[in-house]
């Protein structure tokens, strides 16, 4: 008799959610309705991982561009650094002349007064 008992309440153990299980008739119970909702759930979960895998992609594509950019804006950076300071040692040299001075003073004041005019213009 016990053996009767652990078998039926082995049955009920593999088939909670089903009612009438010996009666030859299955019919779904709540386990079903929460299956399909966790599949709604699992594709809602799909959509959005794929959304961020997209995204994630997009947003590595900009850093590389972005990097390519800064790459050649720092080495454009160089190159204009090495522009300036030659025109600095130049600068250098005119202004240890007297005439030098004299030179620059002048272009600067005319520098100025254009200035001054195209802003009373």
């Amino acid at each position: 008799m016990s053996y009767r008992r652990e078998t039926r309440a082995s049955k009920a153990g593999l088939f909670d959610g089903y009612d009438n299980i010996e009666e030859g008739g299955l019919r779904a119970s709540s386990t079903d309705i929460s299956e399909n909702e966790n599949d709604k759930a699992l594709d809602s979960l799909k959509d959005r991982v794929f959304f961020l895998k997209q995204l994630s992609g997009d947003i590595h594509g900009e850093v590389l561009s972005h990097n390519r950019l800064l790459h050649r804006m720092g080495n454009e950076m160089d190159a204009s650094r090495g522009i300036l300071s030659g025109t600095l040692d130049r600068f250098k040299m005119v202004f240890e002349r007297k005439s030098g001075r004299a030179t620059c003073k002048l272009v600067g004041f005319l520098v100025a007064f254009f200035l001054l005019l195209y802003l009373f213009i």
